[in-house]
């Protein structure tokens, strides 16, 4: 196929824009192949092997499935981290959660980082490099997930203990913690509709999607877990349904924090909490 012939295989279900893009990503991602490879020929001279793999992930593409399984990998802040089905594929705004992290946090290494939900390590792997001298735990319940952080921790470089842990039995340990983030599960069931096929098909609705009425379902055990562990002048961080994120803020402040943030991401949502242990001691 030529490279117009990709792109518009992909156009009934991504539009003409996107289309291009995604056949970009593949043939840059997967092949090496630059815009300017394309523009000389380099897709029509194709070796027959590279050609047979070419057309199967595109097979792949026109069933819907997201690009980022189809070549095997995500770009989060600036890295690239290896992911596949059945792990939550990285997000941009998860990226703004980590650059407020690491700027809040880098100048007071050494401190201890729990991530509570890794997936594919992608947090927790982001902080262990960009806040030099931190030491990092990743928990998440999902065997598959846990083997993807392990991977792009080794790959990466980043010095991350990764474990298996349930965010809904979490048992307090006393204070040790200076920093604890979490990406939890925030989309209520009847918010599918206004989603794209492609993430309600293929991505895991385990790290997505929470009953409509348990909200708060993973939130409220973490923020419990956080007022017992962490030390004091220490904080949580949390990525929001912008929709609850009001109700994640009163759920702090019973459990005791004084200090909670709500923070707009870079399209003016809530999606960001910052809550911060200022009492003298934990409860």
């Amino acid at each position: 196929m030529t490279y117009r012939e990709l792109w518009r295989s992909l156009e009934p279900i991504y539009g003409k824009r996107e289309a291009c893009a995604v056949t970009d990503y593949v043939l840059e991602v997967y092949f090496g192949l630059s815009k300017a490879d394309v523009l000389c020929g380099a897709v029509d001279e194709m070796i027959p092997e590279k050609e047979a793999l070419l057309q199967q992930l595109f097979a792949r593409l026109r069933q819907g499935e997201p690009v980022q399984y189809v070549v095997g990998r995500a770009e989060f802040a600036g890295r690239w981290f290896s992911v596949r089905p059945g792990v939550l594929i990285p997000r941009p705004e998860t990226e703004e959660l980590c650059s407020l992290i690491v700027e809040e946090n880098r100048d007071k290494a050494p401190i201890k980082v729990l991530d509570i939900g890794t997936g594919s390590g992608c947090i927790a792997v982001t902080l262990s490099l960009d806040i030099p001298g931190s030491e990092v735990t990743a928990w998440d319940i999902s065997d598959r997930a846990l083997d993807v952080a392990r991977e792009n921790a080794r790959r990466l470089g980043a010095n991350v203990t990764v474990e298996r842990r349930d965010a809904l039995a979490l048992q307090p340990q006393g204070g040790q913690w200076n920093v604890i983030v979490s990406n939890p599960p925030y989309i209520c069931n009847n918010e599918k509709n206004d989603m794209a096929a492609n993430v309600l098909d293929h991505e895991p609705h385990g790290a997505l999607f929470v009953p409509d009425d348990e909200p708060l379902r993973f939130y409220t055990p973490i923020i419990t877990y956080a007022a017992k562990t962490l030390r004091p002048g220490g904080a949580l961080y949390f990525e929001l349904n912008p929709l609850t994120a009001d109700l994640v803020a009163d759920v702090a402040r019973q459990a005791g924090f004084a200090d909670v943030s709500l923070i707009e991401d870079s399209y003016a949502k809530l999606r960001f909490a910052k809550i911060l242990n200022i009492r003298k001691k934990n409860i």
